[in-house]
């Protein structure tokens, strides 16, 4: 198997079991802060095992030497889990997935500010109409029951903060950051810890709390090594693949209609990322 038809099969496989994250959100029966500490200690946990077992301490050392821009992703990627959870219970799945497509968007503005990248007009344009989906489905937020400024405001936040991670680790391409993953996860728990009574929901939904966080820790696994291997623009189209599927799993399963304009607003949303980077991928080839 070539590296690139491996990066695309390790992404497409990490972006499938991400799909189901916000179903797990909506199935289980906790507070959102219990939520997000079971999410970030469990999978969290499963990496730091798999971390020990194929890459040892040395690598976990590692990752801890990268300095600040090791220490902006980690600090970054903890704050996603209990962000994310925060999102999918105050708004519609729908609007958080479509949310967080405007990840590339965050990541262009973030390479020009902190790595001096330019920004061509393709990105301009690109900026332009996810702002104008992204618009619509705020506007939508105001019409529906199930959506929420709030949680559209975390999502925005989750879609900021990976953009971000994500940037702080393009300085170093050279470093595994997986074993970093776990840290950040289980620093994250732990800080909700004092504020939470944990075990209350576990004894009746144990499979629930132990199956998210299996499904989180081979997306991200997946997520992390995938793209390395393929285009951004690549992996950008294969991210979209959760922003179609995750609401249509959670419409099917527990039935949540995502509501006429957060269909509109990330139809726009999803289009505009499309058709850029299907242009990306005409110019690099």
């Amino acid at each position: 198997m070539n590296t690139h038809l491996k990066g695309i099969l390790l992404t497409t496989l990490g972006v499938l079991f991400v799909v189901p994250d916000s179903l797990f959100v909506r199935l289980i029966d906790a507070e959102p802060l219990v939520t997000a500490f079971w999410r970030g200690i469990t999978a969290g946990v499963m990496i730091l095992i798999g971390v020990l077992m194929f890459q040892g301490v040395s690598a976990i050392r590692t990752s801890l030497s990268t300095g600040l821009p090791g220490v902006i992703y980690m600090v970054l990627m903890g704050s996603t889990a209990p962000g994310f959870v925060m999102a999918v219970t105050q708004t519609s799945v729908a609007n958080v997935v479509f949310i967080f497509a405007s990840m590339p968007v965050f990541a262009a503005l973030f390479g020009w500010l902190f790595l001096g990248e330019g920004i061509g007009r393709r990105m301009v344009l690109t900026m332009l109409g996810v702002f104008v989906g992204l618009g619509i489905l705020a506007y939508g937020s105001h019409e529906s029951k199930l959506a929420s400024w709030k949680g559209d405001l975390w999502a925005l936040y989750v879609s900021a903060a990976y953009a971000g991670a994500l940037t702080a680790v393009r300085q170093l391409k050279d470093i595994s950051m997986i074993p970093a993953i776990p840290l950040s996860y289980i620093g994250a728990g732990l800080i909700l810890l004092p504020f939470i009574s944990p075990m209350v929901p576990v004894a009746a939904q144990w499979h629930l709390f132990l199956m998210h966080g299996l499904f989180i820790a081979i997306a991200t696994c997946f997520l992390t090594v995938g793209p390395r291997y393929i285009s951004s623009a690549e992996v950008s189209l294969l991210i979209l693949l959760e922003s179609v599927l995750a609401p249509l799993l959670v419409w099917a399963v527990v039935g949540e209609d995502p509501g006429r304009w957060a269909l509109i607003g990330g139809a726009v949303v999803i289009g505009v990322l499309v058709i850029s980077n299907m242009v990306l991928l005409r110019r690099a080839r």
